[in-house]
């Protein structure tokens, strides 16, 4: 685990808080670990803590009756998990799974909100991260409606491969994953992956996808060039 000293770099919600602030904060904090595959939460879980990320990766997912899994969004360090849940002190509305070795930290609603009190423009900050939130489902509402399967592929891969300028990107994510993702079964995903393998785009790598060519992946999810 990293030294909590730091534990706060980065995280937009506690950016400009003074050093006294911050150092009651991350007394607050409890360590947390979790090995791939564990579950942080599920839904309808009590939401009683925000779950700062540190290392590692968290998969945030829907479950259907029938069991089928709808994947959100991979969240990475320095982003927060359960800021909504946290505000309306409602139960969990999705469910979270570690896709990496997952280091985090957990501040408990009690702590936050009587942070929230004492400094109120940490609200600021979490507006900004629900109003990312509700632009990234609208998004992808959008997608589902016109984009086709292998667009929504290049598109979550991209999402996925992050703001950045390398010239090869590896995500860590396999393609059952990318499925629910992209909303597709297996097969259908595997074979767009095929084609734009097949273009030298990208390839695959176990659980990695190596990403080759991401101005074509924006290109064929009708994404702006940068």
């Amino acid at each position: 685990m990293p030294d909590n000293g730091d534990a706060l770099s980065g995280v937009a919600m506690f950016t400009g808080l003074e050093q006294e602030v911050r150092q009651r904060v991350l007394a607050a904090a409890v360590p947390r670990t979790y090995r791939r595959g564990t579950l942080l939460f599920v839904e309808n879980d009590p939401g009683d803590s925000l779950i700062l990320l540190k290392r590692g990766a968290v998969a945030v997912f829907r479950t259907s009756a029938t069991g089928e899994r709808a994947m959100l969004s991979v969240v990475r360090p320095p982003d927060v998990l359960g800021e909504v849940s946290l505000l309306d002190g409602s139960a969990r509305s999705a469910s979270a799974e570690a896709i990496e070795d997952t280091h985090a930290l957990a501040l408990s609603r009690g702590a936050f909100m009587e942070l929230v009190h004492s400094n109120p423009r940490i609200l600021d900050a979490v507006m900004r991260s629900l109003g990312a939130l509700i632009r990234r489902l609208t998004e992808q509402n959008a997608d589902h409606v016109f984009l086709d399967l292998p667009g929504r592929v290049a598109k979550t891969l991209v999402r996925l491969a992050g703001d950045t300028s390398a010239t090869i990107v590896t995500v860590e994510l396999n393609q059952s994953q990318l499925a629910e993702m992209a909303g597709g079964s297996r097969q259908s995903v595997n074979q767009a992956i095929g084609s734009f393998a097949g273009r030298n785009w990208l390839r695959t790598e176990g659980r990695r996808i190596v990403i080759n060519d991401l101005p074509a992946l924006r290109r064929r999810a009708g994404m702006p060039d940068r």
